[in-house]
């Protein structure tokens, strides 16, 4: 399998154990209403965007809230478990200080908006690693489009093909590969209906990410060397990251799991 230059990691159900905070949000957030969780609510907004998610959640149930409305109320919601609680899947900062060490640049792709996955990877010490960060709220489509996956890459100032993505859900998966990047399947509960499509799809399918580690690895098995003079330019490149950033902010439109 051929060298890549940047990871590009999924946050919900991915690198960070909160699918289980998202379903409990979702059969509140219902049960407030009068409403039972039904699992095809789930399935649904599972691949779009928190925007689209609350446009469709009205839709379905002809509530009078706003699209922003219930962004706020989801956000809040969950805010304290991602800042205080939800913890990364075993083996994920380890191998995420792996790939620093051997000079893969880091990236997130993500339903998330800042508010929440800035706290949670901070609380785990993991939010420096990264140098770039893109989420779906920022582009026009979800995460079964490659929209959010290039946008990442993009600030990362990696090609697409030099890139892995890691997601735990088959529309991420369709959307890594429809971004021309090598696609990484991270098991988790929430997505067992899909396995077997995931699996099918994928480039490399994982139960957890210390199999990435182990000598004779398919993915990164030649990690590039980190350049000389990264310690004298990482500033100035995070930096440029936040300005690619700022300026990227101009392309198009959350996604939680539940959302994302």
């Amino acid at each position: 399998m051929q060298q890549f230059r940047a990871a590009i990691f999924d946050l919900d159900g991915t690198l960070i154990d909160s699918m289980g905070v998202w379903e409990k949000v979702d059969e509140k957030f219902l049960a407030e209403r009068g409403i039972a969780l039904e699992p095809e609510y789930t399935a649904a907004v599972g691949a779009m965007s928190f925007r689209e998610a609350a446009e469709y959640t009205i839709r379905r149930f002809g509530f009078s809230d706003t699209p922003d409305e219930l962004i706020r109320e989801w956000t809040g919601m969950v805010a304290y478990e991602y800042a205080h609680n939800i913890a990364l899947k075993p083996h994920a900062g380890e191998y995420l200080a792996f790939l620093r060490r051997n000079g893969v640049r880091l990236g997130v792709a993500t339903a998330l908006p800042e508010e929440l996955y800035a706290p949670v990877l901070k609380n785990n010490g993991v939010f420096g690693y990264f140098e770039a960060f893109a989420s779906v709220s920022e582009v026009r489509r979800g995460k079964g489009f490659p929209d959010v996956y290039l946008l990442a890459a993009r600030r990362l100032n990696v090609p697409p093909e030099q890139c892995a993505a890691f997601e735990d859900v088959l529309p991420g998966i369709r959307g890594v590969k429809a971004a021309g990047m090598a696609a990484v399947g991270v098991s988790d509960a929430h997505s067992a209906p899909d396995e077997s499509r995931i699996r099918a799809l994928a480039d490399r399918c994982i139960t957890d990410f210390s199999e990435l580690m182990e000598p004779g690895s398919r993915l990164f098995p030649h990690p590039p060397a980190q350049d000389e003079d990264d310690g004298q330019h990482g500033a100035r490149d995070r930096r440029e990251g936040q300005h690619r950033r700022q300026k990227d902010a101009e392309v198009p439109e959350r996604q939680p799991k539940g959302m994302e």
